[in-house]
C-alpha cells in the first residue's frame, strides 16, 4: 500500500481547517456578552451534538444498542458521568449476550 502525496496534503489540510474552526471558536467566544435566548442557544450546543453522534447509531445498529442507549437515558438522569458510561458498556454487552448478538 503506498500513500500519495495529494492524500497525505488532504488529510494535512483537512486537520488544518478543524484545528483552525475550534481555535477561532474559543477565541471568538469571549468576544461576546451572550445573554438570553443567545446564551440558551450556545448552552444547548453541546447536548445538540450528542444527539447528533447517538441517534444514527441508537437507531441504525440493532436492538441491543437501542435499548441500550434507552438505559443509558435513564441513568443519565439520575447518575454522575462515569458511572453513566458504566451502565452503557455493561447494558450493551449484556443485551448482545442475551439477545445472542455478540
Amino acid at each position: 500500500m503506498s500513500v500519495q502525496p495529494a492524500t497525505l496534503a488532504a488529510i494535512a489540510a483537512m486537520a488544518a481547517v478543524t484545528y483552525a474552526t475550534r481555535i477561532a471558536g474559543l477565541f471568538l467566544v469571549g468576544r461576546f456578552n451572550l445573554t438570553g435566548r443567545a446564551k440558551a442557544a450556545f448552552d444547548a450546543i453541546p447536548a445538540a451534538v450528542l444527539v447528533a453522534v447517538v441517534a444514527p447509531v441508537m437507531l441504525a445498529t440493532g436492538p441491543a444498542e437501542t435499548i441500550a442507549a434507552l438505559i443509558t437515558g435513564a441513568a443519565a438522569a439520575r447518575l454522575p458521568l462515569l458511572a453513566v458510561v458504566a451502565v452503557g458498556v455493561v447494558s450493551v454487552v449484556l443485551l448482545r449476550a442475551v439477545l445472542g448478538l455478540g
